[in-house]
Formats: structure tokens, sequence, C-alpha cells
């Protein structure tokens, strides 16, 4: 699924151009939003969502933000249940293909987003190097997201959800391996109850899978590694991209990346893909539908970025985690045990404790510097 494509939580985050380290969820399509501005979205973009709507006519600017939210949450959530449903229900076991779509999808809506719609303004790759660079975070990005995705065929939502908010603690550790950078003793000591949540969570799981767990970890530790990886390797001024140009240039990439994978593994996969689409039209709706929403998922990300900030997007992230889970269980009717509830919500108040620890952190690290 391109969150995720890959799926996962933590606090979805941080973004593209900032070379700061924002830890996030994973989400499918993993693509961090950018900073905020205050710079407002076209006019011609609202009108596409709200058809027919004038200046003095478009909502007020808290229900813009509220509508916002909610399409950023039916939009997370909303991946996450299609690709479990495609993978498993629905019996199209194809995830490495399935992402390659999505790809190919986000391609094109951010390029349509971008070129013809002035959502964002159109960034332009300046060199050959910077090329190279979103090519090597264009197949991390990739990885990430095949895993998550391939996890949703053995694991359920929920657990998937849970093992994804443990994204901190290998966002931390993969900060400290590649760039030596350590943190307060108070933000390890949160890390903790992240690693001890999703232990309980594994040992408690009633349909824990082996390899749908451990390719759920990877997935999980592709998102904090493409985060640390952008943090170093998009830093001058003049490589700076915004999440949506970014997504622009890595989508195609990533999907070159891809295709050849999915053919030599998924063996007829296009072949078989065809076939059924002939006999069964609703795949193919279900096709489009599910990497429009993988698009959005990005999409909404940058928006909820832009009229609020990095942090409530980190806010809702954790929450969101919980509600895919509840959301999840709900459908799909899969067990779920006390301890497993328990272990989560521990993983869940960790990451909690780890954002609040690294906010204190950078605020006592910004006054030292001041002073």
């Amino acid at each position: 699924m391109v969150e995720g494509v890959g799926g996962g939580n933590g606090g979805t985050t941080r973004r593209m151009s900032n070379p700061r380290l924002l830890e996030s969820d994973q989400f499918i399509v993993d693509i961090p939003p950018t900073p905020p501005s205050k710079q407002p979205i076209s006019s011609s973009f609202i009108s596409l969502i709200i058809p027919f709507s004038s200046p003095s006519s478009l909502p007020s600017p808290a229900l813009t933000t509220a509508l916002i939210i909610g399409s950023w949450y039916f939009s997370n959530i909303g991946v996450l249940l299609l690709n479990k449903y495609l993978l498993t229900i629905y019996g199209y076991r194809y995830p490495i293909f399935l992402t390659t779509l999505h790809m190919l999808f986000c391609s094109a809506y951010s390029s349509a987003a971008i070129r013809f719609l002035g959502l964002v303004p159109l960034q332009q790759i300046v060199s050959r190097r910077q090329l190279l660079k979103i090519a090597a975070l264009s197949a991390i990005f990739s990885a990430s997201v095949v895993c998550g995705n391939t996890s949703l065929r053995y694991i359920p939502v929920s657990f998937n959800q849970a093992v994804g908010a443990t994204t901190p603690f290998f966002t931390a550790v993969f900060s400290f391996l590649i760039t030596c950078k350590k943190e307060s003793f108070h933000v390890y000591l949160a890390l903790l109850p992240v690693v001890l949540g999703i232990v309980v969570a594994s040992n408690s799981e009633p349909l824990f899978h082996l390899f749908g767990f451990l390719v759920c970890l990877g997935s999980t530790a592709g998102r904090a590694l493409k985060s640390v990886v952008q943090g170093i390797i998009l830093t001058s001024e003049a490589e700076k991209l915004n999440s949506m140009n970014l997504l622009m240039y890595m989508a195609p990439m990533a999907a070159a990346m891809l295709l050849p994978v999915a053919l030599y593994v998924e063996r007829g996969v296009v072949g078989i893909t065809i076939e059924k689409a002939k006999g069964d039209w609703f795949m193919v709706w279900l096709l489009i539908g599910n990497a429009t929403v993988a698009y959005l998922v990005n999409l909404t990300n940058f928006l909820v970025t832009k009229h609020t900030s990095a942090l409530t997007l980190q806010v809702l992230g954790n929450a969101k985690a919980a509600v895919a889970a509840v959301v999840s269980v709900l459908i799909f009717r899969n067990p779920v045990t006390v301890m497993g509830m328990t272990g989560f919500g521990v993983t869940i108040f960790g990451v909690v404790l780890y954002s609040e620890a690294k906010k204190r952190s950078s605020s006592s690290s910004s006054s030292r510097g001041s002073s």
C-alpha cells in the first residue's frame, strides 16, 4: 500500500523539505508533509473540492480545517482497509504490483495537482546529484511500502498499526547509527514503553504470523530509515523540495523500480489482472479507488500540515492508529485479547511520551542556542 504502502503509525510525519528528523506514522504512501505555510491554497484547487464555489461562499477557515482533518482520517484508514480487503478477502494477492499501481496513480495525480491545478509551485530538479538522492529515497520508500502491503496479507490491520507505532524507536536507532545524533535521556526512556507494548501485543495476538510480523517490522524500519536519510541528503537550500513535488518525482521512480520486481516475483500478474478485470469490473473500480485513496493520504498529509502544524499531524497520527485498529476489528471481526489491546495502548502511550520528550528536548536546545 503505499504507508504504504506502508502501513504504520507513530505520528505520521515530517516531511519532505524539512531537514529535521520528525518521526512519523507509517502511512501507506509515506511521504512526509511540508512545513506549514501562510500561503493559502489556490482558489482553483478549492473550487475543485467544492464545485461552483466563489471566494465569498467558501467555508470558514475552521470548517475548512475540520473538513481536511476528516478527509485525512478517511483516506488514511480507508487505504488500510481497502488494501486489507483486496489482499485477503477479495483474493488479489499481488502486493508488489498493487504498490506499483499506487505509485503510477500518485505520479499522475501529483503531476496534475502541481502542473494544472497549481496546488503548490513547481520545483525543478537542479542537478544529477539531487536526482540520484531522490532515486535512493525512492528505493527505500518502495521497499517499505511493499513490506507494509505484504504484511496485510498475513496479519490484521489492528496488529499492523500496533507494529507501525514503533516508528519512533527505529528513527532514534537509525539517527544514532547513521548521524551519531544522541537524544536526551528522557527521550530514550520514553521509547521503553513503545518497545514493551509491542512485545506484549505480539505475545497476545491471536492471529500472529511470524512472516507477516517481520515484513511489517521491515516496513516500519524502512519508513524510519527514509526519514533519517531524507534529512541527510536533501539538506541544502537548492535541493529542498516540498512533499508534493518530492512525491511527483519519487512516484514514477518507485514504479519503475517495482514493476520488474512484480513481473518476476508475481509471475503473470499483468495477464491475471486483465483476465480478472474482464470478468469483474468491480475489481477495476476497486483498484482505481484504492490507488486514488492512496494518493489522498499524501495530499491530506500535506494539507493538514499546511492548515495546522507538523505537531498536530503527529498527534492525529497517534490517534489514527487506535481508530484504525478499532475500525478494522469492527469490519473484519478479527479476534483481539485484553492483553493485546493493553500492549497496543502501552505502545501508543509511549509514542505520546516520546513526542513530548522530543518537543521539550528541542525547546531546551533552542533556548541554549539563543542564550
